[in-house]
C-alpha cells in the first residue's frame, strides 16, 4: 500500500517510461512485459475489497495511466513523438499523450508521406516511373511521366522540381544538337 500511495502521489510528474518502469530504449517486447507486470499489480479488480474509495480511485487512475502508457509506447509513431515531447523543454506539459498530440502525429506522418511521394496513387505511380526513366537517362519518357504525375497533383513541389531537372537536361541536349533539336544542313 505504501508503494501504491507513493506511485499515485508522483503520477502527475511521471512519464510513460517511468510508469511502466522501462528504459527509453526498451524493445516492444520489454514494453509488453512491463505492461503485463504493472497491469497485474495495479488492476482495479485486485483492490475491490478495499473500503477506502479514495484509494480505489487512485488505483483506477494509476491503472488508466499504465494502459495509456502501453498504447502510446507500443505504437512506433506515437512513441517517437512522445519521446521527443518529453525530452524537450516543455516536458511537464507533454507527459500525457493527448488527442491533440495524436492528431499532430497523424498530420506529421501524412505530411511526411505526401512530401516524399504524393497523395494520389496514380500521381505516385507516374512520378516513380518518371524518376526511374530519369535515372536511366530516358529524358523524354521521364518528362511525359512527370507531366502526367502533375495532372494528378498539380501543386506537388517535388514533382515540379523533378520535372524542372528533366526539362533542364532536355534543353541542354537540344542545344548540343543545334538549337531546337534539328540539325540544319
Amino acid at each position: 500500500m505504501a508503494e501504491l500511495a507513493e506511485r499515485c502521489a508522483r503520477l502527475d510528474q511521471m512519464d510513460y517510461f517511468e510508469i511502466l518502469r522501462v528504459e527509453r530504449t526498451a524493445s516492444p517486447a520489454d514494453i509488453k512485459k512491463a505492461f503485463y507486470r504493472e497491469s497485474r499489480a495495479y488492476h482495479p479488480d485486485r483492490f475491490f475489497q478495499l473500503q477506502d474509495k479514495e484509494v480505489k480511485e487512485r488505483v483506477n487512475e494509476l491503472y488508466k495511466r499504465v494502459t495509456e502508457a502501453y498504447y502510446v509506447l507500443r505504437d512506433d509513431a506515437k512513441r517517437r513523438q512522445y519521446t521527443a515531447d518529453v525530452s524537450g523543454p516543455e516536458r511537464a506539459h507533454k507527459l500525457r499523450f493527448t488527442e491533440a498530440s495524436e492528431s499532430e502525429t497523424r498530420a506529421a506522418s501524412k505530411r511526411q508521406v505526401e512530401e516524399q511521394i504524393g497523395t494520389n496513387p496514380k500521381g505516385r505511380q507516374f512520378y516513380q516511373t518518371g524518376a526511374a526513366d530519369a535515372d536511366a537517362g530516358r529524358w523524354a519518357s521521364a518528362e511525359r511521366n512527370l507531366k502526367m504525375a502533375l495532372t494528378y497533383e498539380p501543386a506537388n513541389t517535388r514533382y515540379k522540381e523533378k520535372l524542372a531537372e528533366v526539362q533542364k537536361v532536355l534543353l541542354e541536349e537540344s542545344r548540343k544538337q543545334g538549337g531546337d533539336g534539328f540539325k540544319i544542313r
